[in-house]
C-alpha cells in the first residue's frame, strides 16, 4: 500500500481523477465510476481521489461530495482537492487560499481535505504569504497535508526552503505531468528534488491524454475530446513505446493502460498515478495495475522504448 511520505496517508496504486466528473461524466456516470472504483479497491485500502476548484468550476467537487455523502463513504477515502487560479488576480493570497478551502470543504461536504495543493504557482505572491496561509487551514483541523502542484524545480527547491525557515507546514507532494512518452522535464531537475527532500510524486495525464491505452494511432480518428492531445505522441518514438505495451500486455493478459500505469507507479517518488475514465468501461481498463507485477526486463523494455 503506498504511503505519501511525511504523512499517515496510505492510500490505493490508483488515485482516480475526477477531473472528468461533470464534464465528460455526468453525474449518475460519475456516480456508477467511483461505486465501481471503490468496489475494487480492497478494504484495508483507502481508495484516492483527485479533483480540483476549477474542474467543472466546482461541479467535480460537488458531485464527488454528493456521492460519499450518499454512499456515507467518507471516512473510507483520501481526498485530495486544489486552490486553482481561475480568474483571481492573486489566486495563492491568504485571503485567496481561505476563501478556496472553504468552498471545497462546502462543496466536499466535509470538514477536512486530506491532501490540499497549490494548483499552479503565484508567482505574483510572495511564498512565506502562501505557506503561511496554508499552514493556518491545517493547524485548524481542516486540512491534512499540503502539496504543490506543476511547480518548477527552482520554485519547488525555495518554496520548501521558505517554509523550513518560517517554521510552517512544507509541501509534502508534488502533482506534476509525467508519463511514459512525457520523461525529461521530471527526470531532469524535479526529480532530484522531490528525492532529496523526501517528497512523493502524483503524477497527471499518466495515460498522455488517452496515448497510452493504444487507441490513438496514425490515420484512426477517435471520438474522444482528448485526441488532439493524444495525437502529439503519434510518430516514431509513439510506435515504439505502443509495440512494447502491447508486447508486456499481451504476456500479462492486462490492457494497455494498467501496464503503462504500473510501469509509472513503479517509478522512483512514484506514490500513485493519476488516471480517469470517463465511462465504468474505461475504468476497468484502469484498475488490473493494482494488482499487476512488472518484471524488471519488462520495466527495462518499456524503459528503452521511451527514451528519446
Amino acid at each position: 500500500m503506498p504511503l505519501i511520505p511525511r504523512t499517515d496517508l496510505t492510500v490505493s496504486d490508483l488515485c482516480l481523477g475526477g477531473n472528468v466528473f461533470g464534464w465528460t461524466a455526468d453525474e449518475p456516470t460519475s456516480f456508477a465510476i467511483l461505486d465501481r472504483y471503490l468496489d475494487a479497491t480492497p478494504s484495508a485500502v483507502a481508495p484516492f481521489v483527485d479533483t480540483a476548484e476549477m474542474y467543472g468550476n466546482g461541479r467535480s467537487e460537488q458531485i464527488l461530495g454528493s456521492w460519499m455523502a450518499e454512499r456515507g463513504v467518507r471516512d473510507r477515502f483520501v481526498v485530495a482537492t486544489k486552490a486553482s487560479p481561475g480568474d483571481k488576480e492573486h489566486p495563492l493570497s491568504a485571503a485567496e487560499i481561505r476563501s478556496a478551502a472553504e468552498r471545497s470543504l462546502r462543496n466536499l461536504r466535509t470538514d477536512v481535505i486530506d491532501l490540499y495543493y497549490a494548483h499552479y504557482d503565484d508567482a505574483s505572491t510572495p511564498l512565506e504569504e502562501t505557506l503561511t496561509a496554508f499552514d493556518e487551514l491545517v493547524q485548524a483541523g481542516k486540512v491534512r497535508h499540503v502539496a504543490a502542484s506543476n511547480y518548477s524545480a527552482a520554485r519547488l527547491t525555495e518554496a520548501l526552503g521558505t517554509a523550513e525557515r518560517a517554521g510552517v507546514t512544507g509541501y509534502v507532494a508534488l502533482q506534476t505531468h509525467y508519463n511514459l512518452v512525457e520523461r525529461p522535464a521530471f527526470e531532469a531537475g524535479l526529480r532530484d528534488v522531490v528525492t532529496a527532500a523526501g517528497m512523493g510524486v502524483l503524477p497527471y495525464f499518466a495515460l498522455a491524454k488517452g496515448f497510452l491505452t493504444g487507441k490513438y494511432r496514425q490515420g484512426e480518428r477517435i471520438d474522444s475530446p482528448r485526441a488532439q492531445g493524444a495525437a502529439a505522441y503519434v510518430g516514431e518514438r509513439g510506435d515504439r513505446v505502443l509495440a512494447a505495451l502491447g508486447e508486456v500486455a499481451a504476456e500479462l493478459g492486462v490492457p494497455m493502460a494498467a501496464v503503462a500505469l504500473r510501469w509509472l507507479a513503479d517509478q522512483p517518488a512514484v506514490v500513485a498515478p493519476i488516471a480517469s475514465g470517463r465511462s465504468v468501461e474505461q475504468l476497468a481498463d484502469l484498475l488490473p495495475m493494482q494488482d499487476l507485477v512488472l518484471t524488471d526486463e519488462q520495466r527495462r523494455l518499456l524503459t528503452r522504448a521511451s527514451d528519446s
